[in-house]
């Protein structure tokens, strides 16, 4: 693959620079350079990191390719259109047989029949995620209340049929009987997603909606980068708004977060975590 076909499969994912270095290991500065053309002549071993990150057992190919064809996250390009392209042909139609079969250490999600893969969190958003854990699982067990909280991998079937499988950075589930050995079946009562540039617009976009309609109440999307909490507490149904409603909040990480469904007793210090560990936030 030369540069301009790098060039051309970056518009087509719809990826930035940004992603472009994280996917490729490269520093953002090189990547801006040489798919700039500011570079005039790039080293060979910079155009193959480059050219790796769109490999190409993501092209579809039934005789070569067993597994489903996985999608890579194209970051904006889910602001024109909530799933791929035409050129893969059976999106929209695989199910969770095909998500079981696929290999145990490849992290996917299934969304209404479309496959997305999971790329691993940065260490700020694996960080933040496990905060968010433990002092909700602390609460939990001081309150001793029948609720049990979650942390990324497990798998939550959402809308309990054979199309969506989800794997929340956290969530918290309430009522015990959808929780089994496998995974939880139904939709939890609380989700944390932790925004990253490869995922932001799927979290924001397609399972702010799903999250919706499934039925969960409380979900939080924790931007790192711009150091926010976006809290939406979800609104039943009622004969005025038959799809329900949301009231949306937006909290800097100076201002500690209650928890809705808890009463607001519980409260996240999202200060308190960016202080404890100011050397991964760049301070």
């Amino acid at each position: 693959m030369n540069l301009e076909e790098i060039r051309q499969k970056k518009k087509q994912y719809g990826y930035t620079n940004l992603q472009m270095a994280e996917k490729s290991g490269l520093p953002l500065a090189t990547v801006q350079k040489v798919l700039g053309g500011t570079t005039k002549a790039p080293r060979y071993q910079t155009i193959q990191a480059l050219a790796s990150v769109f490999p190409e057992e993501t092209h579809y190919n039934t005789e070569s390719v067993s597994a489903p064809n996985v999608v890579r996250e194209p970051g904006a390009a889910y602001a024109a259109e909530s799933r791929p392209k035409q050129r893969y042909p059976r999106q929209g139609s695989y199910t969770i047989d095909d998500y079981l079969a696929l290999p145990d250490d490849q992290r996917v999600e299934l969304i209404d029949g479309v496959i997305y893969d999971i790329s691993a969190p940065t260490t700020p958003h694996q960080l933040i995620g496990g905060e968010i854990y433990a002092l909700l699982r602390e609460f939990l067990l001081r309150k001793k209340g029948s609720c049990v909280p979650f942390i990324a991998p497990v798998d939550v079937q959402l809308d309990k049929d054979n199309k969506t499988m989800v794997q929340p950075d956290v969530c918290v589930v309430c009522d015990r009987s959808k929780i089994n050995r496998a995974r939880i079946f139904g939709a939890p009562d609380f989700v944390v997603e932790v925004l990253s540039p490869s995922t932001k617009m799927k979290d924001i976009l397609i399972k702010m909606k799903k999250y919706h309609s499934a039925g969960v109440r409380e979900y939080w999307m924790v931007d790192p980068d711009a150091e926010t909490d976006t809290k939406i507490l979800y609104q039943p149904p009622t004969e005025e708004l038959p799809d329900g409603d949301m009231k949306m909040e937006i909290y800097p990480f100076s201002t500690p977060v209650p928890v809705g469904i808890f009463n607001d007793e519980c409260v996240i210090d999202f200060e308190g975590i960016r202080e404890r560990y100011a050397f991964m936030f760049g301070d």
